[in-house]
């Protein structure tokens, strides 16, 4: 659970514009007060945060690499029209990987949708994919997470994507030409910090 707080709280960190209090912090994070100091006087130390402000983005992004676990549990399915599926869907979700770079830079082609889901949807989702398609290895994959994953999520296309910090990381999870993708929206993150 170490591993997940950290990742919470660092998502939130990166998302938020402003810097937030202590206490917000870890209302946003869902963790408690004590772990939000506790890590962000770890972060201090390594110069990538002072207080909640965060003083470098690229190398706070970095940093989370190093301590990120790939999410384990998901299905995948083949389904003729998945985007269709989404943009209809009420149920709550988020695109990463090649569909999610797709709509924001338009670099990588989209050969695989992964979708990240809440576990109490997981039958409804099943349900959902297969009435218009397949179980199994396909052009679908719906990946288990916790809510604090959804932090930051946007509307691109009528089509909900994770936080751009989330996705740059689940790009460099990804490897291959995604790591590529992954390292032209960091550019972008540092391109944006030196003008400020």
């Amino acid at each position: 659970m170490r591993g997940l707080k950290r990742e919470r709280i660092l998502r939130v960190l990166l998302t938020e514009p402003k810097p937030l209090s202590k206490n917000e912090l870890s209302k946003r994070a869902t963790c408690t007060r004590q772990w939000v100091i506790l890590f962000l006087r770890a972060l201090e130390k390594k110069k990538l945060v002072k207080k909640t402000t965060v003083v470098d983005p690229a190398e706070l992004i970095k940093y989370w690499i190093t301590i990120h676990k790939k999410p384990r549990k998901y299905r995948e399915y083949m389904v003729k029209d998945p985007l269709t599926i989404l943009r209809k869907t009420k149920l709550t979700y988020a695109l990463t990987t090649y569909q999610a770079e797709n709509l924001v830079q338009q670099h990588l082609f989209p050969s695989r949708i992964d979708v990240y889901i809440e576990e109490a949807d997981v039958p409804a989702w099943h349900s959902l994919f297969l009435k218009e398609g397949l179980y199994g290895k396909g052009n679908v994959r719906i990946i288990v997470t916790e809510e604090p994953t959804f932090y930051g999520k946007r509307k691109l296309n009528n089509l909900f994507v994770v936080s751009l910090p989330q996705l740059i990381i689940d790009l460099f999870a990804e490897g291959g030409p995604a790591v590529e993708a992954a390292e032209m929206l960091l550019s972008r993150i540092k391109k944006h910090v030196s003008r400020i």
